[in-house]
């Protein structure tokens, strides 16, 4: 990096960490430049990402677009939904040149999107259903996102025990294990390792001994769901889309019978508006079948989902070292335990619902059944309801199979289907292959514009090369040493790594320019206070739930769900968003009712 080339400062005179053959620099749009693109000579800034520049309407903004701005002109395509699938679906749009819109009822990423097992994974389990296809695919992505967000994605190490009177014999485990290997054509983080029980306790010396056989240590990746939407949404934005959360569809504008957009309510005003579009795409998850309700009516429900818990307690109950999978004793269901900082986590059921998706619940017997197959794993943890620190529940958007099969053993394969009005649904799917998903549901929407007006195809979207905000190297010890000379704590700035990695600058910067933003929020949590200019500014946070919950995890990881800093986040969210004394009471207010549920 050259001192002095335009909008770059050197950020560290040795630093060479490279991505993708990206030379020495990392992107842009960090918090910091919003206050003024011209750094100063403190600051800590990087260049713009390849393709930033090519927007489909006008200069780029990190902004929720207003419904003036929805309505201004039609779009090529509208994605309604804004989880992984939608917004995989907005950023492969807007990277072929394609107007893209993006609408969510909600937070981005408040339904499945983030209440999964936090797995980017190549199916392991689907080896026994024969999803041999779905799994091939699934470490073909996994070893994507490794490289496109390493600071969302990272490798986890697993260690799968095998006890007396398991379903799976050790033999089963090992055939399976070098199966999975193979189907990753032997390019995942390492290979499977066979251990025997004396392995197994050397890895884990706090499983139950009495009846263990023996098992295997093997490599998968672990993420941060919710912020994974975040970056993929962003990435859409830089590429032109515009992304409104906290947009609601009322109902679909037809014209001759062709669905050509949607009437939407801006959840936050109250204001209504019609959005045009050539292409609507469907891609509301466990609520696809009720937008294909817009469309007609009389639709047969494509999906049977399945409800999926979580449970988190403290790490040092169980005192594992990797990630664990296991069969549960009482029903031979497979489990994980898995780690995340000082807490672990505990998942999941697979269960059929009716509830609907946005009043889902969790019943104690649920939350007993997780206790009790972990106890059985770990006898030492004794653990109770009362040891339960948080818990969320979420609804996989499974294609419907024949009437009394197996939940668990329900396709994670995905459809895209047409309805009569045109609109174009997403079914089905997982986390790990949403881009997949996203490609296929462009393409359809492509063939549809060209038969429409007879455009040119464009060309393939490089989703797969482009790293995701924050995700431009996986070298990141310029940005440590740059906290660390802030006075920033290690504990804090690893956890900034971790959430934002190169993005870490811009609240640095934020910081440097207001020293009172680099203190701990809710201490001896390590999230600090810039974080939330950060969010309502770059990741369109618009209630203290949006960055408690999904953005900075405080609900999940902080005693008491983080309400004791409740006030203090509706007071630096005013700072940008104008709120009066009456406002943000009442904005503190709404979010300890909700996390006092």
């Amino acid at each position: 990096m050259r001192p002095g080339e335009p909008g770059l400062v050197a950020i560290n005179a040795g630093y060479n960490g490279t991505h993708g053959g990206r030379g020495q620099r990392v992107a842009a749009f960090t918090a910091g430049q919003i206050e003024d693109p011209r750094p100063r000579a403190d600051e800590m800034t990087v260049p713009d990402k390849p393709g930033a520049g090519r927007q489909g309407h006008g200069r780029w903004s990190s902004e929720r677009a207003t419904l003036h701005q929805l309505a201004a002109q039609p779009a090529d395509i509208l994605v309604i939904g804004g989880g992984i699938t939608g917004a995989g679906i907005a950023r492969d749009a807007a990277m072929r040149g394609l107007r893209t819109v993006l609408v969510e009822k909600n937070d981005l990423g408040a339904g499945t999107s983030s209440r999964s097992s936090r797995l980017i994974h190549g199916g392991l389990r689907y080896l026994e259903t024969g999803d041999f296809r779905l799994v091939l695919e699934a470490n073909r992505e996994r070893r994507v996102l490794l490289r496109i967000a390493p600071h969302l994605v990272w490798p986890l190490a697993f260690v799968f025990p095998l006890h007396r009177g398991d379903r799976i014999p050790l033999w089963r485990l090992a055939a399976g294990m070098w199966l999975y290997d193979l189907l990753a054509m032997f390019r995942n983080v390492r290979t499977h390792r066979m251990l025997g029980k004396r392995g197994v306790l050397e890895a884990e010396p706090m499983l139950r001994e009495r009846g263990l056989l023996g098992g295997a240590r093997f490599y998968d990746a672990q993420c941060d769901d919710a912020r994974l939407v975040l970056a993929t949404a962003r990435s859409a934005m830089q590429h032109g889309a515009l992304v409104a959360n906290y947009t609601g569809v009322l109902a679909l504008e037809r014209t001759a019978g062709r669905v050509v957009g949607a009437q939407v309510e801006d959840r936050i005003t109250g204001r209504r508006a019609v959005i045009r579009a050539s292409v609507v795409i469907n891609a509301a998850g466990p609520w696809a079948d009720r937008i294909r309700t817009l469309e007609d009516a009389g639709a047969a429900p494509l999906l049977q989902p399945t409800k999926g818990i979580h449970i988190v307690v403290e790490r040092s109950r169980l005192d594992h070292r990797e990630g664990i999978i296991f069969t549960s004793p009482i029903d031979g269901r497979v489990l994980f335990i898995l780690p995340w900082g000082n807490l672990s986590y505990i998942g999941t059921t697979d269960t059929e619902s009716t509830e609907p998706p946005d009043h889902l619940t969790i019943s104690a017997d649920e939350m007993v059944y997780l206790l009790r197959s972990a106890n059985a794993r770990f006898p030492h943890a004794r653990l109770s309801l009362e040891d339960v620190r948080a818990s969320w529940a979420g609804l996989r958007p499974l294609l419907a199979g024949r009437n009394g099969d197996n939940p668990s053993s329900r396709s994670r394969e995905h459809a895209i289907v047409q309805g009569s009005g045109g609109m174009i649904s997403v079914l089905g799917g997982k986390l790990t292959t949403y881009r997949t998903m996203a490609r296929e549901a462009v393409d359809r929407a492509i063939r549809e514009l060209r038969f429409r007006d007879g455009r040119p195809r464009p060309g393939e979207a490089a989703t797969h090369e482009e790293p995701l905000p924050g995700g431009e190297t996986a070298d990141l010890s310029a940005f440590r040493e740059r906290g660390l000379e802030l006075g920033v704590t290690p504990e804090s700035v690893e956890h900034l790594l971790r959430h934002y990695g190169t993005e870490a600058a811009g609240i640095y910067n934020l910081g440097a320019g207001d020293r009172p933003l680099l203190r701990r929020l809710l201490p001896p949590h390590p999230a600090i206070e810039g974080e939330v200019i950060h969010a309502v500014r770059r990741e369109l946070a618009q209630t203290v739930e949006d960055i408690m919950v999904r953005r900075l995890h405080l609900y999940y990881e902080s005693l008491d769900h983080g309400i004791p800093a409740a006030r203090r986040v509706a007071e630096l969210m005013a700072r940008d968003r104008g709120w009066d004394e009456p406002r943000i009471e009442a904005e503190a207010a709404r979010y300890v009712e909700f996390a006092s549920r």
